[in-house]
C-alpha cells in the first residue's frame, strides 16, 4: 500500500444515520496495514472488520454498498382510480348510480389495501429494528462503557471516562473489557485523534506490561488501531522495543505474538521507525520458519514493508538463513504465503537494482539470505513456478523475471 502520509480513503456515508469508517490508509508500494476488531470477546482480522461497513446504517436507511447512501427509488404501486370530490359528495361516474357504486367500491378497496400494506410495513420495520439492534452503529447512551459492543461509538466525554476507568481500576475483567471497547472505537479516524489528545496512548501503552496475557493482547490490539494515525505513531514508537521483546519471547503462534506482529506491521508502513527492527531481523526470520500459517503470513507482511526500504535491504540479505527457507517457494505452498514470499524477493531485487548492489556480493557471507536468493536452487524454484496452477502466482513470477 502507499505511504500513510497520503490522503486517506475513508468509507463515508452521506446519510445522517450512518457513521464514517476510516479504513486502513494505503501504504507505499504495497505495504500493509492491519486493523483489529473484537466482537463478542473474540478477535477478528481486518477483513472481518471491513465487512462490518456494509451493516452500519440504521434499519430504516438504505444499505450502503461501498458508496454514499441514497434514498431508495420510489416503487410504483398500482392504485385504484381516485374518485373526484366536490365538497363532501362523490361525483357520479359516467354510468350514473352504477358508476358511483363502482367508485365507492374502489375507494373502499384502496383504503383496505392501503391499511393492510401500512400494517405489514410497520410490523416488518419493527421486526428489523429489533433484529438489527445489536448491529447498528450509533452513539452509546449506555452507562456501561465496558460492554465492548461493536455498535457503541463513544464520544469524547465517554472516551475520557473510559480512560479514567482504565487508570483507576485494578479489576482485570473491567480492564480487559475497557480495552476492547477502546480498541473498537480506535478503529475510527476521529477517535484516533481524540484518544491521543486525551492522553490515552500512554495509558494503553502501559497495559502491554501486564502479566495477564489477555490484557496484553487487548492493549496491543488497541495500539494497533491507534497506530493507523500517523501522528499517533510518534507516541507509540517508544513501545516498539517492548513489543519486539514480547513477540519473540511469548509462546509461538500465541494471540499476543500475532497482536504484536500486527502492531509492528502498522508501524513499518513508513520508513520512519523501520531501523528500530534492525536487531530483530534474525528473530523475525526464525519465527517465519517455525510459525504456523497465520504467523507466517503476518511475519511476511512485516518483512515486505521492511524490504521496500533500500536502507533495510542489506540487513535483510545479511541474515544467516537455513536452506529450509526456500521451501516457501514450493509449488504446494499456500497461495497467500507464496505470494507474500515472492513479493519479498521482488522488493529485494528492486532495491539491489536501484542502488547497484548486485556487484557487491563479497559483503554477504555464505549461508546468508543473499546466497539463498541468488543461488541455483532458488532459480530452479522460480522456473518451476512459471507453470504454477494459480494465475496470480504465474503473473508475479513473470513480472519478477522482467
Amino acid at each position: 500500500m502507499l505511504s500513510c502520509t497520503e490522503p486517506r480513503r475513508p468509507f463515508t456515508l452521506s446519510s445522517p444515520a450512518c457513521e464514517e469508517f476510516a479504513g486502513p490508509p494505503w501504504g507505499a508500494r504495497g505495504r500493509f496495514y492491519d486493523l483489529s476488531w473484537a466482537i463478542s470477546g473474540r478477535r477478528s482480522s481486518g477483513s472481518h472488520f471491513l465487512s462490518l461497513r456494509f451493516r452500519i446504517c440504521r434499519a430504516t436507511e438504505p444499505v450502503c454498498r461501498g458508496g454514499p447512501c441514497s434514498p431508495p427509488a420510489p416503487q410504483s404501486r398500482p392504485r385504484p382510480p381516485r374518485a373526484s370530490c366536490a365538497g363532501s359528495a362523490l361525483r357520479p361516474g359516467p354510468g350514473g348510480s352504477m358508476g358511483r357504486a363502482r367508485d365507492v367500491g374502489w375507494v373502499a378497496a384502496g383504503l383496505v389495501l392501503g391499511a393492510g400494506a401500512c400494517y405489514c410495513i410497520y410490523r416488518l420495520m419493527r421486526g428489523q429494528r429489533r433484529g438489527d439492534r445489536g448491529r447498528r452503529l450509533r452513539p452509546s447512551r449506555s452507562a456501561d462503557l465496558t460492554d465492548g459492543s461493536c455498535d457503541d461509538v463513544l464520544n469524547a466525554e465517554q472516551l475520557q471516562k473510559l480512560l479514567y476507568l482504565l487508570e483507576s481500576t485494578e479489576d482485570p475483567v473491567i480492564i480487559e473489557k475497557a480495552l476492547v471497547t477502546l480498541g473498537n472505537n480506535a478503529a475510527f479516524s476521529a477517535n484516533q485523534a481524540i484518544i491521543r489528545e486525551l492522553g490515552g496512548i500512554p495509558i494503553v501503552g502501559n497495559m502491554i506490561n501486564s502479566h495477564n496475557h489477555s490484557i496484553k493482547e487487548k492493549a496491543l490490539n488497541a495500539l494497533n488501531n491507534l497506530s493507523v494515525n500517523v501522528e499517533n505513531q510518534s507516541k507509540i514508537k517508544i513501545y516498539m522495543n517492548q513489543v519486539c521483546e514480547d513477540v519473540f519471547s511469548d509462546p509461538l503462534n500465541s494471540a499476543v505474538q500475532l497482536a504484536g506482529l500486527r502492531l509492528l506491521t502498522n508501524m513499518t508502513v513508513t520508513n520512519d521507525y523501520q531501523h528500530m527492527l534492525n536487531s530483530y531481523l534474525t528473530d523475525l526470520f526464525h519465527v517465519l520458519l517455525i510459525g504456523n500459517g497465520s504467523t507466517k503470513v503476518q511475519v511476511l507482511k512485516l518483512l515486505v514493508n521492511l524490504s521496500e526500504n533500500p536502507a533495510m535491504a542489506e540487513g535483510i540479505l545479511s541474515v544467516q538463513m537455513d536452506s529450509s527457507f526456500l521451501s516457501l517457494y514450493n509449488s504446494h505452498t499456500a497461495k497467500e504465503i507464496l505470494l507474500q514470499a515472492l513479493t519479498l524477493f521482488q522488493n529485494i531485487n528492486n532495491c539491489l537494482k536501484m542502488d547497484g548492489h548486485l556487484s557487491s556480493q563479497t559483503t554477504f557471507t555464505n549461508g546468508s539470505l543473499f546466497f539463498l536468493f541468488y543461488g541455483e536452487e532458488c532459480a530452479q524454484k522460480m522456473r518451476a513456478l512459471v507453470n504454477h496452477h494459480d494465475a496470480d502466482v504465474r503473473e508475479k513470477v513473470v513480472i519478477m523475471k522482467c
